[in-house]
C-alpha cells in the first residue's frame, strides 16, 4: 500500500446508502457519549460506558494517531443522513507494510437492528480495498451472533484462530488497479 494512500484513507468521509462515515474528532465525544452510554454494548468486549470527559480524552488520543509509526489509526463516527444524528463508530487499524487492516464497529443500542453496522462495515471494507489494503481482519466474540453476521456480510470468514477469546475473521482482497497503483 502506498504511504500516501494509506495516510489519506482515514481523513476521508465514506458515504453509504444511509450513512456518512465521518472522520472522528474530539468534538464528537459529547454526542457519542449518549450513543455509547448503554452498558449492554460492553457485554462481549468488557468495560463500561465512558463519561463525556473520558470519551473526549480517548478521542483526542485517537485523533493524535498511533505512537507506532508503522501503524495508522483510522476512526469514523456513523452519521445517519436522514436525521443528521450519530449512531456509532467504525475503525481500522492499518499496517501499511503488511497491506493489513484490522476493523471493528459498534452501533448504539437505539440504532441496532437496522443494518447500520453491516452497511458501515461494507463501506469501510470497500474504502480500504480502494486504498490497496489486501487483508482485512476482525475479532468477534464467539457468542456475539450479531457481530458475526456483520463480519460475514462484509465478506469476512471466520477462521480457526482465536485471540483473547475472540474468533479471528479474515478477508483477503484481490490485487487490482487500486492495490497496484501505489
Amino acid at each position: 500500500m502506498a504511504a500516501l494512500r494509506a495516510v489519506t484513507v482515514g481523513t476521508e468521509t465514506v458515504r453509504t446508502a444511509r450513512l456518512d462515515l465521518v472522520p472522528l474528532r474530539p468534538a464528537h465525544a459529547d454526542e457519542m457519549a449518549a450513543v455509547l452510554g448503554d452498558p449492554a454494548l460492553y457485554a462481549f468486549t468488557g468495560g463500561a460506558p465512558l463519561s463525556r470527559a473520558e470519551l473526549r480524552a480517548r478521542y483526542e488520543r485517537l485523533a493524535a494517531g498511533s505512537p507506532d509509526p508503522g501503524v495508522l489509526w483510522c476512526n469514523w463516527v456513523l452519521r445517519l443522513r436522514a436525521d443528521s444524528r450519530l449512531a456509532g463508530t467504525v475503525q481500522a487499524t492499518l499496517v501499511p507494510a503488511r497491506d493489513l487492516a484490522e476493523i471493528a464497529w459498534v452501533v448504539g443500542t437505539a440504532w441496532q437492528g437496522r443494518g447500520l453496522a453491516t452497511e458501515a462495515a461494507r463501506g469501510l471494507v470497500g474504502r480500504l480495498a480502494a486504498h490497496g489494503v489486501r487483508t482485512v481482519v476482525a475479532h468477534v466474540h464467539p457468542a456475539h451472533l450479531a457481530s458475526a453476521a456483520v463480519a460475514a456480510a462484509a465478506g469476512l470468514t471466520a477462521t480457526d484462530e482465536e485471540q483473547d477469546g475472540e474468533v479471528r475473521w479474515r478477508l483477503d482482497l484481490p490485487a487490482g488497479p487500486a492495490a497496484d497503483a501505489g
